[in-house]
């Protein structure tokens, strides 16, 4: 480094102390207001009741679970684990083992696909996944290596991705994993995203088999084929009839095929399991707007928007979309929006950074790409830079958000 950039460089820290110090004096207030309460909505559809005619026309009379197991290993699988796993191996070592195994590119190498929605022996026989699939396949070899596993769902930051007309909107699912009554690992794609241990969750291999379905489904959805995503849907709500984002895009599918009263029951049960929904919230707000409740569907847009705007990562999608435009003016003030609202997320200040530099800006990128390393490497409990799948739990982990169930928002 030459003295001119030196002293720039020095000339720039005490800026970055004050400004570091400040971030983790509020990190703990922050990261309660990462996931934002359920009383948005709670007050939004007091007049809903629960209806078996509704629930019969929406789910049929009988729907027939197709004979799927998702953990099942074929003999190419196993025999593949008895050819590279040491007999007797156990423990941390098994476990390292099978992380081994899963990502190394001397062996199966694992590639992440969202849209890789299989069961464990397919994702073996074409090396990508999405999480989901990934946990398939590690779960299956783990119990049948003898190791306790489960599924595992949490609440980490939302991602937002527009395929055609629609906003889908990620959620998350891992394997957790227990060597004795104190240790447990996860295992997960990659390690730079916040896990919640508030929000973690286990679910049963049934569950898991109805996020599976679901995501089969929205699939479907996105390439227009809706009276067949209709079924992988009514499915899904077969094996978990509580599942709300399934109840969410089920509805979208009941729109497209011109049973709005249908849908709109659909949306209003996502709601009622889980009162933070507001993809169907919105969804209900296009549905009255759609059939002149000019008034109803205005008051559920406000509460979206309001929402909305108090989350982070919905201005961090909206400025996405714009720089992906190429309007780096708006895409600015979305990527401020969301430092300005969460300053612990190292990708705002490089996604801000890169506007700027796009704007002629170049000293302001190399700034913002500095603070962006600096959250990762000094904020060690919050974001670890890690090249590791498997971690084992001593505060909770951090994830990659990728794809678990998917909840369809239908855009504007």
């Amino acid at each position: 480094m030459n003295s001119k950039a030196r002293r720039s460089f020095s000339e720039r820290i005490p800026d970055w102390v004050a400004r570091m110090l400040k971030i983790f004096r509020v990190m703990f207030l922050l990261l309660s207001l990462l996931f934002l309460g359920a009383c948005q909505f709670s007050g939004l559809n007091p007049g809903f009741r629960e209806s078996e005619e509704f629930e019969l026309q929406i789910l049929g009379n009988a729907v027939n679970v197709p004979d799927i197991d998702l953990l099942a290993l074929d003999q190419s699988v196993i025999d593949y684990l008895d050819a590279n796993i040491e007999p007797g191996l156990g423990g941390w070592d098994l476990v390292e083992r099978l992380q081994t195994i899963l990502f190394d590119t001397e062996f199966l190498n694992i590639q992440y696909d969202d849209s890789a929605n299989f069961t464990a022996s397919e994702t073996f026989q074409h090396r990508r996944a999405n999480c989901l699939s990934l946990v398939n396949l590690y779960i299956g070899m783990a119990r049948h290596l003898g190791l306790q596993v489960s599924y595992q769902t949490a609440q980490i930051r939302p991602v937002w991705n527009r395929r055609g007309e629609l906003l889908i909107l990620s959620e998350h699912i891992n394997a957790l994993g227990r060597i004795g009554p104190g240790n447990q690992y996860i295992i997960d794609f990659t390690p730079e995203i916040m896990l919640q241990q508030q929000t973690a969750e286990t679910i049963s291999d049934m569950e898991a088999k109805a996020l599976y379905f679901n995501n089969l489904a929205v699939e479907l959805l996105i390439e227009g084929q809706t009276q067949q995503a209709l079924e992988l849907f009514r499915i899904a709500l077969a094996l978990d009839p509580g599942l709300a984002l399934a109840w969410n895009n089920i509805g979208s599918a009941l729109g497209r095929l011109d049973k709005p009263e249908l849908a709109e029951y659909s949306f209003l049960k996502a709601s009622l399991l889980d009162r933070n929904n507001a993809s169907s919230i919105n969804n209900l707000a296009r549905y009255y707007a759609e059939i002149g409740e000019i008034a109803k569907s205005q008051r559920y847009r406000r509460a979206v928007q309001t929402y909305n705007n108090r989350n982070p990562y919905y201005h961090y999608m909206l400025g996405n979309l714009a720089f992906e435009g190429k309007n780096f003016a708006t895409a600015r003030e979305h990527f401020q929006e969301a430092i300005r609202r969460n300053e612990l997320e190292p990708d705002f200040y490089l996604a801000l950074g890169l506007t700027l530099r796009e704007l002629g800006d170049s000293k302001a990128y190399d700034d913002l790409s500095m603070m962006s390393v600096a959250i990762r490497e000094l904020g060690d409990q919050t974001y670890r830079a890690s090249q590791e799948r498997l971690r084992r739990i001593e505060t909770r982990s951090i994830r990659r958000s990728t794809s678990a169930g998917l909840t369809i928002q239908v855009v504007d």
